[in-house]
């Protein structure tokens, strides 16, 4: 039934949650950090009564990364319940919200932050009660997990305006944000990335496939939460620069385990573990900048999880996903692997304005840049996909 309404609407923007949201969040990756670039440039100010740095931390890691989980959770809960996904007018109202919000944010100075606070706090709490709904009608009991870790992001985004306006920071809010959304990354990537892995290397007749969930897999996400845990609670402390070293360890195996090296010829598989690798990239830096103190000039370990985890994996789904349920063939454009990189050139740039503090501005800035380019190609490729009727294909 909804794929004869895809077909058969010539705008199918809200008949399905990926459209909207992913076109949406690609459209605020594009114009947040435009924004943030000609902040730091001086031509302009943002977050006036917020705080500029806690307006570009917010809306990267709970704007732009709010919406791509929404429209993740929006198309993955009715495979995984078996029922029909939320869309027409339901669909349309939590996307506004989340739209007006972002707008608010940036009226700031005329409105002032606590409008823009409330309209952003209740985004969340209403994608999380939509999604529970079906889970628990649905009956699967399963699936409630990533909704946990989607709690956890809710409240962090809560926190993080409660920081902000009583102190004008929000340390323990971005660390929970980022946290949960490494969390996600770990949990749905634990699923995805080895079961798409499996599917192409079976197509393509490999000998080796990656290993089946076991018990290292939970070893090494119960590792992986000691270390984020204590990380949010004592971030300098030396034992979370250890925890750190040995979940970036754990991470790399299970890397290793899925066999991601054999799908080099299908950017739109290969990406996925690529994305996954700033995990353990992310988790290194960490406990180089806990165990070696002055290592860093600044926030790069968290930039490898931000730009590079969070960012690559994000885009990676975006593409997957828009192009398998709008019948495109499952095949990466030459348009799409320039994103990837684009992409990932943002992260090691990001990374690198660290390790190299004389050019800092310079690589932070083309950082940005790249980040902005790769979005961009996203609107102008998949732009048309998403707000188009589905199509069918041979094969």
């Amino acid at each position: 039934m909804q794929r004869r309404l895809e077909r058969d609407s010539a705008f199918a923007l809200f008949t399905y949650g990926f459209r909207p949201f992913f076109l949406g969040s690609a459209f605020w990756a594009v114009v947040a950090v435009a924004l943030w670039i000609g902040a730091l440039a001086g031509l302009w100010t943002l977050g006036q009564g917020y705080g500029a740095l806690a307006w570009h931390a917010h809306e990267m890691i709970f704007g732009y990364t709010g919406a791509v989980v929404a429209g993740f959770l929006l198309t993955a809960v009715p495979n995984w319940t078996g029922r029909l996904p939320v869309a027409g007018w339901r669909l349309a109202l939590i996307f506004t919200l989340w739209g007006v919000a972002r707008l608010a944010f940036l009226v700031t100075g005329t409105i002032g932050p606590l409008p823009a606070v409330v309209l952003d706090s209740l985004f969340l709490p209403c994608l999380l009660v939509l999604m529970a709904r079906e889970v628990v009608v649905g009956r699967n009991w399963r699936n409630l997990k990533p909704l946990i870790l989607v709690t956890f992001l809710a409240a962090a985004d809560i926190a993080f305006h409660a920081e902000v306006l009583t102190s004008g920071s929000a340390n323990y809010g971005s660390r929970v944000g980022i946290a949960a959304l490494i969390g996600l990354i770990m949990l749905i990537g634990g699923r995805v990335v080895p079961s798409f892995t499996h599917t192409w290397l079976m197509r393509n007749k490999a000998k080796r496939l990656p290993v089946s969930f076991d018990r290292f897999d939970v070893v090494t996400l119960l590792a992986s939460a000691a270390a984020l845990i204590s990380w949010i609670v004592v971030p300098r402390a030396a034992g979370t620069g250890v925890l750190f070293l040995g979940a970036a360890l754990l991470h790399c195996v299970r890397l290793w385990r899925w066999t991601g090296l054999q799908t080099w010829r299908e950017p739109l598989v290969f990406v996925l573990h690529l994305g996954y690798a700033f995990v353990p990239l992310g988790f290194f830096l960490g406990a180089i900048a806990v165990l070696v103190p002055n290592s860093f000039a600044g926030t790069e370990p968290l930039h490898a999880w931000t730009v590079g985890a969070i960012g690559l994996m994000t885009l990676a789904i975006m593409t997957r996903a828009s192009r398998g349920h709008t019948g495109r063939p499952l095949s990466a454009s030459a348009l799409t692997i320039l994103m990837y990189s684009a992409v990932v050139a943002a992260a090691l740039l990001r990374i690198g304005a660290g390790l190299v503090p004389e050019v800092h501005g310079p690589l932070v800035t083309a950082a940005g840049i790249a980040w902005i380019a790769a979005f961009m190609l996203f609107v102008l490729e998949y732009g048309p996909m998403l707000l188009g009727r589905r199509v069918e294909h041979a094969g």
